[in-house]
């Protein structure tokens, strides 16, 4: 890890209370109450509708078919279909509003937790594998789609259908009803145990799935595979991944097998349940108890087998909801990330930026724990003019470029810009102020015009080849096959390092900023592309305020002003001239790079 570079990002540990956490949940779904009303009404209906079926049967067993009544049985026979048809109608209308409900859950939540990440500082993103971010985004997110889009449905669905069969076996016979329930106190404790234990199981299998993402995401992206390759790693990759992978394999059978011979046997005694209704009836019968007739012992069979089914689904949805729990705290710890950088109650926005640049005794550091990285930093950058910053590596070159577009916040003093705290200003002045060209050119896998679109959406194709042209990349993106519909591949790995670099300064030309921060953008260059990509900066840079981080002292000789950084202070400024003149540390810088200077070419 460099100096000047943040310690890794771990999840904040906080374990909310599970009944805060469950609130906070169905904090989500608020927005969809009336939906979810209609789902209740359809629930109960349905419940409703089940249960009267046991009821025409014993009619029909104890009344209908004993006394010869074809007309009652016709009629109880219908109400028996009927009742069958407007259970499945409910059904399919209630799956179609709770699955849509659910989705559209899933999507606030993919939403919030992208946007919430899309206002984290820089440094958030410096301490967190990029596989993990995504895995929090696709995994998380789409382990909780049970959960979100029939759960809580069934949940409902279910305690109906029990309640109004408990009531309906009460009717019948108070006393079956008791033997039947005797067991559904243990079942409930058996069931909370499995959920307990299932949702240990997924918070470590969810953290070995974001392991493995993040491996996928750095030795399968285009980087990774010319690394492997041109190391000789791919088999120790391939290893490593196997490893992780078997790791999965195991969390992934604990979690299904966990507390499943305890279900088990929660289902072969519900399902004998009904033998032992039959024996308990017939030996109450044989010892002088109270008879009871064929009609109701069939309908109270058929209802208990009717609870059986939702109890289960209960006692089952109960377990699904504990292990949900681990998911959505995970989401969650996302969606309370601190928010470093952001703007004040009422930002200042400016419609003309001149672009006057000024550090006022600034500071930085990451944390308490790091020392400073920035200390009594004091530099003007009239508009319009330049500025280039040099210094060994860990100086905090980059860091003070990150301060102006505030990607990282001062810790001490201010930034300004045209005298206005660039902390005071709104988010939509900084972009259309400030642009930034660096060593890592990042290009979307897309073509050539959407990724200079970027920048400007509305573009025309005229802007582009304009862009393009002052780029000195126009006469390449002509002479391709597709020209500007050229897909640049990953990470633009189709284009070499220095048609990259124009590619990323003609996306800077579209965007026209004020004030543009070169950060390096040459150092990984050849000298002759160096040239070439020069003079793109050049006109890229004619009548802008200019900060540059240089690497090359070369490209930097014509400044106003050069600073040398050192430790995060300025220990010397002047221009080219004066600074060699003073024979110090940048006459050293300046030696060094003369030196070098031949092997680059």
């Amino acid at each position: 890890m460099r100096p000047d570079e943040p310690a890794p990002w771990t999840p904040p540990r906080t374990e909310p209370g599970q009944p805060r956490q469950v609130r906070r949940i169905l904090k989500l779904f608020r927005p969809y109450r009336g939906r979810l009303a209609v789902v209740g009404l359809l629930v109960g209906a349905a419940s409703l509708v089940s249960v009267v079926t046991p009821f025409l049967l014993k009619e029909i067993l104890d009344t209908a078919i004993p006394e010869g009544r074809t007309g009652l049985l016709s009629l109880l026979a219908l109400g028996m279909i009927l009742s069958a048809v407007l259970t499945s109608v409910f059904g399919v209308l209630q799956t179609l509003i709770s699955t849509t409900v659910g989705q559209r859950v899933m999507h606030d939540l993919r939403t919030a937790v992208y946007g919430r990440l899309q206002r984290m500082s820089l440094a958030f993103f410096t301490r967190t594998r990029t596989g993990e971010v995504q895995s929090r985004i696709a995994n998380d997110i789409g382990g909780m789609q049970a959960t979100v889009t029939s759960t809580a449905t069934s949940l409902v669905s279910n305690l109906t259908s029990v309640v109004a069969t408990i009531v309906a076996m009460v009717a019948l016979d108070w006393r079956l009803t008791v033997v039947s329930l005797l067991l559904l106190p243990l079942f409930v404790w058996i069931s909370r145990r499995v959920g307990e234990e299932r949702k240990k199981i997924t918070t470590q299998r969810q953290k070995q799935m974001a392991v493995m993402a993040a491996t996928v995401t750095e030795s399968l992206s285009v980087s990774g595979i010319v690394l492997g390759r041109t190391m000789g790693r791919a088999d120790s990759l391939t290893k490593s991944f196997a490893e992780e992978s078997e790791g999965l394999v195991d969390l992934e059978v604990r979690s299904n097998m966990a507390g499943r011979w305890r279900m088990a046997v929660i289902s072969i005694v519900m399902a004998a349940m009904p033998a032992f209704i039959y024996w308990t009836a017939g030996l109450a019968l044989q010892f002088g108890g109270p008879a009871v007739s064929i009609g109701t012992l069939v309908a109270f069979v058929s209802l208990q087998q009717g609870l059986f089914r939702p109890t289960v689904s209960l006692l089952s949805t109960g377990v699904q909801i504990q292990t949900s729990l681990a998911l959505f705290q995970r989401i969650f710890e996302y969606l309370d990330l601190p928010i470093d950088i952001t703007e004040p109650e009422r930002p200042i926005h400016l419609d003309q930026v001149k672009g006057e640049v000024r550090f006022e005794n600034v500071a930085f550091q990451y944390d308490d724990k790091s020392g400073p990285i920035l200390d009594g930093i004091d530099i003007t950058v009239p508009a319009g003019g330049s500025l280039a910053v040099v210094g060994p590596t860990g100086a905090g070159k980059s860091t003070f470029s990150h301060l102006v577009p505030r990607l990282y916040d001062v810790t001490g003093g201010r930034v300004t810009l045209d005298g206005v705290d660039v902390r005071d200003l709104d988010f939509d002045t900084l972009a259309r102020a400030i642009g930034v060209v660096s060593q890592e050119t990042y290009l979307f896998h897309a073509s050539v015009a959407d990724n200079l679109r970027f920048a400007k959406p509305d573009a025309t194709d005229e802007e582009l080849s304009a862009a393009a042209t002052a780029a000195q990349i126009h006469d390449h993106i002509a002479s391709l096959p597709d020209g500007y519909d050229t897909v640049v591949g990953e990470r633009g790995h189709r284009f070499s390092g220095g048609e990259k670099q124009r590619l990323a300064i003609a996306r800077t030309i579209l965007r026209d900023p004020p004030v543009l921060i070169l950060d390096e953008a040459t150092s990984a260059l050849d000298t002759r592309t160096e040239r070439a990509v020069q003079e793109a900066i050049d006109a890229l840079s004619a009548n802008r305020t200019t900060l540059t981080i240089a690497h090359r002292l070369s490209t930097i000789r014509g400044a106003d002003q050069i600073v040398v950084l050192d430790s995060g202070r300025a220990v010397e400024r002047g221009t080219h001239e004066e600074l060699l003149e003073q024979g110090g540390r940048y006459a050293a810088l300046v030696h060094r790079d003369a030196q070098l200077e031949p092997t680059r070419s």
